[in-house]
């Protein structure tokens, strides 16, 4: 994919699935919690997994869905111990160093978007060293909202100016970048497999790539 990175001086990019593996997150969520909700509440996995699932869609795309404290207190559990003990399955995907290191050389402002709560975050950027790579690092839970919502767009640009015609903004997440595009982002990109476990996507609404060396032509020298 060639961008006309003349046209882009911000480069907003999310973290889980897009920067990482989501694999991490969907083991997690989908098998590990279960397993360990089924064991502090005496039932069968698959129990835990209907009450879980339940419980999920109820809040999904919200802060509180992407808050660890919200989740140890509604589960009684150690969300954030928890994901220590399988925190050797947090990966960095292909060729993203390469790409923050060429948009750094490149004279770009590099930002973490992320809708991740504070405790995930540091545990992350603890296992990956990936923080030093950018300009800024603004959490969901900063703003107040999370990306799927225009209150944090706005928020965010109210705590740090850019123009969105001259940004770039790369997620995983359709509904995110579909709040994106409603804000005024002009470059958006999909990550299309953004669980190495799971295959590529098809997206129609979006740009996508599978991984960052389709960004590198036009911005390595």
């Amino acid at each position: 994919m060639n961008l006309d990175w003349s046209n882009i001086d911000d480069v907003m990019l999310d973290m889980d699935g897009t920067l990482l593996d989501l694999h991490f997150d969907n083991h997690f969520w989908l098998e590990y919690v279960p397993l360990k909700y089924a064991e502090e509440k005496g039932i069968s996995v698959e129990q835990s997994k209907t009450e879980l699932m339940e419980q999920y869609k109820k809040i999904e795309g919200t802060l509180d869905w992407y808050c660890l404290d919200h989740w140890s207190r509604k589960l009684q559990l150690d969300i954030a111990l928890l994901k220590e003990e399988i925190d050797h399955l947090i990966a960095v995907h292909p060729y993203v160093v390469d790409f923050l290191e060429a948009v750094k050389a490149a004279g770009k402002r590099t930002i973490l978007v992320t809708n991740a709560h504070q405790k995930a975050l540091a545990l992350k950027m603890k296992k990956t060293r990936l923080d030093h790579h950018f300009d800024e690092i603004i959490t969901s839970h900063q703003i107040g909202h999370a990306k799927e919502s225009q209150q944090f767009w706005s928020g965010l640009q109210a705590s740090l100016p850019f123009d969105p015609v001259r940004t770039l903004f790369v997620d995983d997440s359709v509904s995110v970048l579909e709040s994106a595009r409603n804000y005024g982002i002009a470059h958006l990109i999909a990550v299309l497999k953004p669980d190495t476990c799971s295959p590529a996507r098809q997206l129609d609404e979006f740009n996508g790539v599978e991984n960052f060396k389709e960004l590198l032509p036009g911005l390595q020298k």
